[in-house]
């Protein structure tokens, strides 16, 4: 069962392919997703993240979620050096640099505790991958051309853990470096990471893309994630554990 929809800004599409599917499991992540973006859309003038940005919520009444959030968003900027900010030049909180990662993980648990365990989320180009897909084989992933966007640059193959990609080629250059207050360099395209789920995979695709040119041997340094830059001549560098994901073992 599959369905697509528009969600928080966004296409997100839910595959399952259990047996015991039922249109309600693919509602209830679709539902999540409202749920999400009426909280942490900072579009939204009554989402809860844009009242707080008004000075209208304390910290100690901010919902549980949010103080997750922030906690995490803390985390990062801490284990990235400073390279993840959920506090933008302006002043302003805007944590979704990693809000979406962490909510399509939160829509992998609600399937699963549904006793669901062969389906895909994904939301923005950004994925959760569980079990196997309806050839009962590893879900095939494309990493996008971001020079001709119909074509795919690189296939890969993937089971129980997530892939995100950050890039300047279908929003611009929306991505800042907290260091430097400004854009994130144009020298490199799109950062693609593939990580044991798809939170910590788009987490770090955001600090790594904000990164630059440094942003690929950041992600070599981490055990358990592996990354794929693009750069603006075209120019594809990989980690050294990258082409395990190239093939169907």
């Amino acid at each position: 069962m599959k369905d697509s929809r528009i969600v928080m800004g966004m296409p997100v599409t839910v595959e399952v392919v259990d047996i015991q599917t039922s249109m309600s499991d693919i509602d209830s992540v679709f539902d999540y997703f409202k749920y999400v973006n009426d909280v942490f859309s900072v579009h939204k003038h009554d989402s809860e993240i844009s009242c707080i940005n008004r000075g209208e919520i304390t910290p100690q009444s901010w919902s549980a979620d949010m103080k997750e959030i922030f906690a995490l968003a803390e985390d990062t900027r801490r284990v990235t050096g400073g390279y993840f900010d959920a506090l933008r030049p302006d002043g302003l909180y805007d944590p979704s640099g990693i809000v979406k990662g962490w909510a399509i993980e939160r829509a992998k648990k609600l399937l699963q505790a549904r006793g669901l365990k062969h389906f895909c989320i994904e939301a923005g180009g950004d994925i959760a991958l569980s079990g196997s897909n309806s050839s009962g084989a590893k879900w095939i992933v494309g990493i996008r051309n971001p020079f001709k966007l119909e074509t795919i640059m690189k296939t890969i193959y993937g089971t129980d853990c997530g892939v995100a990609t950050s890039g300047n080629y279908l929003r611009g250059n929306h991505v800042y470096n907290p260091k430097t207050k400004k854009h994130a360099s144009e020298e490199v395209v799109s950062v693609t990471v593939i990580g044991p789920n798809v939170y910590e995979a788009d987490r770090f695709a955001t600090a790594a893309y904000a990164m630059g040119r440094e942003g690929i041997s950041f992600i070599e340094k981490m055990n358990g994630f592996e990354g794929y830059m693009i750069d603006n001549k075209g120019i594809a560098t990989f980690t050294s554990g990258f082409e395990q994901y190239t093939y169907i073992k």
